[in-house]
């Protein structure tokens, strides 16, 4: 008799225990670096990306609040991985968005699989989570090092640039980020003579800027992302390196870049984005309740976190649950539509299909206010921007 009321008495716990869940709030988390390199085009700014959809979208789904969580993973992977594991087992968390560094990123996706909940990668920029890593628990909303990779290389080698030297950031989304770029340069006819890797939040690069000068490569390619980028730009210019014998190439370039370093040091570099703020009306208006909340506007990620968010909860609704497989169903069958995004298709690997567009970093005298940065260019499809699904090693695509 003892035995069957202590079964009884756990049956009654885990009842109303999946009764509370299934009345309590949603939570999304917005897992992201808050303190370190990658802060400046994440950080708190990408809580409100996501905190702004939530609004958006009304605040309840299903007659439940949605509630968002925040944490700093300080770009390592197992800190990341400790949150993400607390946030699915303890705290009810549905959904993990941003990510951020690529380390972080991969061990998320694999854990999310595991637990059988969902991730969103808008800051972290490695191919390989829609490569061999994928997952079908996990999607790439934003940018990737392969289509980093395809803007202007090929150009630049063509053009007469066709020796490069890369220095590389010593983790997951700097490997990517050469590896994916190294092909382009060689398929155009170009030539890698060397490449050496600093460690994250490098201070002075001057040790890995006086080795690719060594080289006499006509290219110094930074694979880096924001502060480490923005440092060794910076100090390019500062040690005179950069100049028409060697020029840099910043596949990473983004918005935030731009600003700390300057129009006088990046004008004219050419680059693809998947965000930008002045693109059109419905981004300058989405731009313009950011920057009243943050005093700046909205960088690539942060706009691809609300982005992100405002479909997952569409599928919730859709859906009728936020159980996961159901959930993960409609995210798939349903053209991604909102205002930076039209009618974009996510692949069975994750890899949300995208357009994005062709840019160029304007001159100062082009410039005509604080964050005037981009001249836009040309759209490109989302099926030319990133890797084709016959060169994926994501065994979710059939061959």
């Amino acid at each position: 008799m003892m035995l069957k009321g202590m079964v009884a008495g756990l049956v009654f716990v885990a009842a109303v225990g999946h009764a509370q869940a299934q009345d309590g709030p949603v939570k999304i988390g917005v897992l992201t670096d808050m303190s370190s390199s990658l802060s400046d085009t994440q950080g708190m700014g990408s809580v409100e990306g996501a905190r702004l959809a939530i609004e958006d979208f009304g605040g309840t789904v299903l007659g439940r609040k949605i509630e968002l969580v925040h944490a700093d993973h300080q770009n390592k992977a197992d800190i990341g991985a400790t949150i993400a594991r607390r946030w699915f087992d303890t705290e009810d968390v549905r959904l993990i968005v941003d990510l951020g560094n690529s380390s972080v990123g991969l061990a998320t996706q694999g854990i999310a699989k595991d637990k059988d909940r969902i991730t969103i990668a808008t800051g972290a920029a490695t191919s390989e989570l829609t490569g061999k890593a994928c997952s079908p628990n996990s999607f790439h909303w934003g940018y990737d090092s392969y289509q980093f990779s395809g803007a202007a290389p090929a150009q630049m080698v063509k053009a007469g640039l066709d020796t490069w030297f890369f220095v590389t950031a010593d983790y997951a989304f700097g490997y990517a980020l050469e590896n994916d770029t190294r092909k382009v340069v060689e398929a155009a006819g170009g030539k890698v003579v060397g490449s050496v890797r600093h460690p994250i939040n490098t201070q002075d690069f001057s040790s890995f800027l006086l080795q690719a000068q060594g080289s006499g490569a006509k290219v110094i390619a930074i694979a880096s992302a924001v502060g480490d980028l923005q440092n060794a730009l910076k100090q390019g210019q500062e040690f005179a390196i950069f100049g028409k014998k060697q020029v840099p190439s910043a596949m990473a370039l983004l918005l935030v870049d731009v600003k700390s370093v300057g129009l006088q040091a990046t004008q004219g570099t050419s680059i693809s984005t998947v965000f930008y703020w002045d693109q059109d009306d419905a981004t300058r208006e989405f731009a313009k309740r950011f920057r009243a909340r943050m005093q700046r506007p909205p960088s690539e990620a942060q706009a691809m976190n609300y982005s992100g968010v405002m479909h997952y909860l569409k599928a919730v609704k859709a859906a009728g649950t936020t159980e996961t497989q159901a959930v993960l169903k409609k995210m798939k069958e349903t053209p991604v539509d909102d205002l930076m995004t039209k009618q974009a298709k996510i692949r069975a690997d994750g890899r949300l299909m995208r357009d994005v567009r062709l840019a160029k970093v304007k001159s100062p005298a082009e410039s005509k206010a604080d964050w005037d940065f981009f001249e836009i260019g040309a759209t490109v499809p989302g099926e030319q921007a990133f890797r084709p699904a016959a060169d994926s090693a994501c065994p979710l695509l059939a061959k």
